[in-house]
């Protein structure tokens, strides 16, 4: 159990957060970087950005530690297209403390806002008709799976409250990884912010974990439905597909890298706040002690949960079929230390947040069995995650 002493500065560390900085929660640790000690270079242009990140990284690491930074830790996003730069750092300060998820945590004072416009990109009737695409690329022999999503892009009547929205998130996600951390588009700065159930990868020492997330449903207030939502879940051929084509695109990425490798032969369900999802924990000890945790990040993303299978060929058709840039949605938000320990974390459940305006993002995997209204509705109850968080009425969302 964790000491008084220490749950005092854990919330000291949410408490203290401020628009700028990286902040992540885990199961396991509450991180904190204040501050730009030293920014990770970007690739050339026009190129391919993942080749050479991780050498980027352990090269500002290790000049970070010459320069005199006492704790140096790479921290920030990288987004879905490798073709755009990621947004890396070492913060001025870091600060590390336990994790209090499991802790009580009422939410203190209110995030509720007042929407003034609340716009679909695509529009619910256009996402539909971008699922029958896929499915269409699917029944072709084109692609085994694809992921399409949408954004909901919000317009309120006063900035954000982003450190109130940090705090409503982390205390009503207790199982997940709650983030956010600054962003650019150019010169444009904006926050990144939100709740992801999903661990990309982690690595402590030797080992490493990996837990792919696919195949959902929304989760009912009734426990009786939720068992049957489950039981449902654990059955459903189409879930049970397209979750086994994620689990074999990670097991791929990560075998080069591993001595050894544990994967369980079902999944289980994990349950979020208005989710449940089929998950497998894949375990394996690494080849060598130079593989860091950036390097198995770049070696699954992004995988099948959040892009499709084949993975370009996927990625090709969701740059014809949706009609706005990913960003960071889908990419991988995380830190890295001098030492390789890292945990980096698929970007879902999020917002880019900048003054009063803010871009929602959710997605769903499509299979050849898949129907375009279960996959909008899909993602109207992803959206939950953010729109709760933020005090939005979801009636709102009714015709969205």
């Amino acid at each position: 159990m964790i000491s008084k002493q220490k749950a005092v500065i854990e919330h000291e560390l949410l408490d203290d957060y401020e628009v700028g900085d990286f902040f992540i929660e885990t199961p396991k640790r509450a991180i904190l970087g204040k501050g730009v000690f030293m920014h990770v270079p970007a690739g050339e242009p026009y190129q391919n950005q993942m080749e050479g990140l991780s050498d980027r990284v352990a090269s500002a690491l290790k000049k970070a530690k010459e320069q005199g930074h006492p704790r140096p830790v790479v921290t920030g996003a990288v987004p879905f297209d490798y073709y755009k730069k990621a947004c890396l750092l070492v913060p001025e300060s870091i600060e590390i403390a336990p994790s209090l998820q499991l802790e009580e945590r009422a939410v203190s004072g209110s995030a509720s806002v007042t929407v003034n416009r609340l716009i679909s990109n695509p529009s619910p009737e256009h996402y539909k008709q971008g699922v029958m695409q896929g499915i269409e690329r699917i029944r072709s022999g084109e692609l085994d799976k694809i992921v399409l999503s949408r954004s909901l892009e919000v317009s309120l009547n006063e900035p954000v409250d982003l450190p109130q929205l940090l705090r409503n998130l982390a205390y009503q996600n207790k199982h997940g990884y709650t983030f956010a951390a600054p962003i650019e588009y150019g010169n444009q700065k904006a926050s990144l912010i939100g709740a992801s159930p999903e661990l990309l990868v982690s690595r402590q020492g030797m080992y490493a974990i990996a837990n792919p997330l696919a195949g959902s449903r929304p989760r009912s207030e009734n426990p009786v439905e939720n068992q049957r939502r489950e039981e449902e879940l654990l059955s459903s051929p189409k879930d049970l597909h397209e979750h086994a084509v994620v689990v074999e695109a990670v097991v791929k990425g990560l075998r080069p890298l591993l001595k050894t490798i544990e994967v369980p032969e079902k999944p289980s369900v994990v349950y979020t706040e208005t989710m449940m999802h089929l998950s497998t924990v894949i375990k394996g000890e690494l080849l060598k002690a130079d593989i860091s945790s950036l390097d198995l990040a770049i070696a699954l993303q992004p995988t099948p949960a959040v892009c499709g299978a084949p993975t370009e060929k996927a990625r090709q058709a969701i740059t014809k079929i949706e009609p706005f840039d990913r960003g960071f949605f889908t990419g991988t938000i995380g830190w890295c230390d001098a030492e390789g320990d890292g945990e980096w974390v698929v970007t879902i459940r999020c917002a880019e947040a900048n003054g009063d305006s803010l871009r929602l993002f959710a997605g769903a995997g499509v299979v050849s069995e898949s129907k375009p209204e279960e996959e909008l509705a899909e993602t109207a109850a992803k959206f939950q995650t953010m729109l709760r968080a933020m005090g939005i009425d979801t009636e709102q969302l009714k015709d969205i």
